[in-house]
């Protein structure tokens, strides 16, 4: 016969094993054992979206994206290509010469003529304009022109740095890189040929062709009036 104070005992015991169990079966006594992290459970960051491909620029509201093809050149004489290229999905009309603005340093516009066809700084580039039609993708090319030449000391020469290029009077203007200083010494004018219409076999140029060989003194020379 079990008497009343064994039983006590028992049950006490029943007690202290089951509260044991307990203990041995929480969370916190499975770490460091074999399959289980040994710190913190780690953060999940968002995932890193990939390197994504910068688009193409969008085309204009002028349908057209204008751009130089790089600067040349020879005895004072400078040459900037222009390239206009019909980025739009329908056909684009040209009829002229690019307008053309000259900045300085400080964005403030550079006064100076610009001479169409400039005629008075070189020869080779006087071809009148003729229409032009673009169908989309299709390119136009112009040149623009100036010398590097000083013929008064008591005047400061100018250097224009930022250009502007519209296709015609009246149409948005686009920043073109002029491919270093546009370097006028003190002539305070600048020419530009008329649009014409790029050959399609033609690869995109990335200088303009050199400009011929003047005809006119040596730059470094003060020519007569009206003669650069």
């Amino acid at each position: 016969m079990i008497s009343s104070h064994t039983a006590a005992r028992r049950r006490a015991g029943a007690a202290v094993a089951a509260a044991l169990l307990l203990t041995a079966c929480t969370p916190g006594y499975h770490r460091g054992q074999g399959g289980d992290p040994t710190g913190p459970p780690p953060t999940v960051s968002s995932p890193t979206p990939s390197a994504s491909i910068e688009p193409l620029a969008a085309c204009p509201a002028s349908g057209v994206r204008i751009r130089s093809t790089g600067s040349d050149a020879a005895m004072g004489l400078r040459a900037l290509g222009l390239e206009l290229v019909n980025c739009g999905d329908r056909p684009y009309q040209l009829d002229g010469y690019p307008i053309l603005h000259l900045f300085d340093e400080q964005r403030e516009p550079v006064m100076l003529r610009v001479v169409n066809g400039a005629k008075e700084i070189t020869s080779g580039f006087d071809q009148p304009p003729r229409p032009v039609t673009l169908a989309p993708a299709e390119r136009a090319t112009a040149v623009v022109l100036w010398r590097n030449l000083v013929t008064d000391s008591t005047v400061v020469a100018t250097n224009g740095k930022y250009l502007t290029v519209a296709p015609a009077a009246g149409q948005p203007a686009a920043d073109v890189d002029p491919d270093g200083p546009v370097d006028l010494g003190n002539t305070g004018r600048i020419g530009v040929s008329a649009w014409k219409k790029a050959d399609p076999a033609t690869p995109v140029p990335t200088r303009p062709a050199p400009p011929p060989a003047p005809s006119a003194v040596p730059s470094s020379v003060s020519p007569p009036d009206g003669r650069l």
